[in-house]
């Protein structure tokens, strides 16, 4: 075991990948000699060379296209987009031939690549550099949609997602890279199972679902209620799609009551899919509405930021509601 950060965790799953499998290859803009902008890439050049860890043209639809091309071929690219905002260039690469692949040749060609991405804010980066665009994703059939929460689930979910045989975007919460450290296997065999959640905290009165930087968001806020002689319950999603709806509905079913958490925008978030599915198969639990806890439905601000992210107190709020409804 060793004591690492997010990133870390992500460089030493992409290091024992590469090693395990010849066929795994990084690719994007400054991932070698740089390392990427966070450094999740850094000194893989130095071990695989610049044939495996390859720095690309700042064109994100040309690295998608690219790693489609390798993936078809045999290979199982990682193409990293330095930010998630930058992402749609290679929007059509990604839901029109990456998604598709398997269905449109009748299961001949499967595309086993990961694209991964930091995203969200919480680093002063603007409305450029900060969005949460998880919902397009998991708005197309074909992909699989993974963000983890911590460093051990984030190398081991990272490996997973590489060996995975269908397409994956890799969301990483950039918020908290760099903390905090945890404990994290060095076993080259240790993977997180992709498509199920896990409960981070056990409680009996409401439940909070959350994944990225807003599960620390979400456990902080539970802390707050139990002051008041509440008894919360974190369900951290880690797959987006595939969706484990049966977690989410047996912790309903437990409390009665849910809050969901996400840092991007409101409307038609990936949270009102989550409200859809417990008023579809929990109704009958239900004790009170579901409340959701988001970013506004405006651009990222600048300046405003710690205004537009979820705050453990506004969670806070919305947990007094479904309480005393």
């Amino acid at each position: 075991m060793s004591s690492i950060t997010m990133v870390q965790a992500v460089n030493d799953a992409l290091r024992e990948e590469m090693r395990g499998d010849d066929d795994v290859v990084v690719l994007g803009e400054d991932v070698g000699i740089n390392g990427g902008v966070f450094r999740c890439t850094a000194d893989l050049i130095d071990e695989f060379g610049e044939e495996r860890v390859i720095d690309t043209p700042l064109s994100e639809s040309g690295i998608i296209g690219a790693a489609v091309g390798m993936a078809l071929y045999g290979l199982k690219p990682v193409p990293e987009i330095q930010f998630s905002d930058f992402i749609w260039p290679a929007f059509d690469q990604i839901t029109s031939e990456m998604a598709k692949m398997r269905y449109r040749s009748g299961g001949q060609f499967t595309c086993p690549m990961v694209v991964r991405t930091p995203y969200g804010g919480g680093i002063r980066g603007g409305h450029y550099h900060s969005q949460s665009p998880e919902a397009y994703f998991t708005h197309t059939p074909g992909l699989v949609v993974v963000i983890p929460s911590d460093p051990y689930d984030a190398k081991g979910l990272l490996k997973a997602a590489i060996r995975c045989e269908d397409p994956v975007i890799f969301l990483e919460p950039k918020r908290i890279y760099r903390a905090p450290k945890m404990d994290v296997p060095d076993d080259d065999d240790y993977v997180v199972e992709i498509g199920k959640a896990a409960v981070r905290r056990e409680g009996t009165d409401f439940t909070i679902t959350a994944y990225g930087a807003m599960v620390a968001v979400a456990l902080e806020a539970c802390e707050k209620a139990a002051e008041q002689g509440w008894s919360g319950e974190v369900v951290d999603l880690r797959t987006l799609l595939p969706l484990d709806e049966d977690a989410i509905i047996q912790s309903v079913t437990k409390t009665g009551r849910l809050v969901t958490l996400q840092e991007a925008t409101k409307f038609c978030g990936f949270s009102s899919e989550i409200s859809a599915i417990v008023a579809e198969k929990a109704i009958d639990v239900l004790e009170a509405p579901v409340k959701r806890v988001s970013g506004f439905d405006v651009p990222f601000p600048y300046t405003l930021e710690h205004v537009y992210m979820p705050h453990a107190d506004r969670v806070l709020k919305a947990i007094e509601g479904v309480m005393t409804y």
